[in-house]
């Protein structure tokens, strides 16, 4: 796992959660590049992976693939026993909506 946008599957497979948008962890390139400032508190960041990680832990995972991003990783979202990780996560206020 990346961070609370971003994972790997079993595979190898890099996914990142369409419908979210999460903290940058430490090192991202959009943290040290001023011009293209992410979202870059490095606190929430692990805060919110870790929470997707348990999230992920809690039953069957099932991913609903929609293309891919300009990164080359697939963009899809993902559900666990039917709840939406994204939304999960925005509900506690460890990521915020993306389109």
């Amino acid at each position: 796992m990346h961070d609370g946008d971003t994972i790997r599957s079993c595979d190898g497979e890099r996914i990142r959660i369409a419908n979210i948008d999460a903290p940058e962890m430490r090192g991202s390139p959009k943290c040290r590049d001023r011009r293209r400032r992410g979202w870059c508190d490095y606190a929430l960041a692990t805060r919110s992976r870790d929470a997707l990680a348990r999230f992920l832990e809690e039953g069957r995972v099932t991913l609903r693939r929609q293309g891919e991003d300009r990164y080359g990783r697939t963009l899809a979202t993902l559900a666990v026993n039917g709840r939406d990780a994204g939304q999960y996560l925005v509900d506690r206020r460890l990521a915020r909506p993306w389109r």
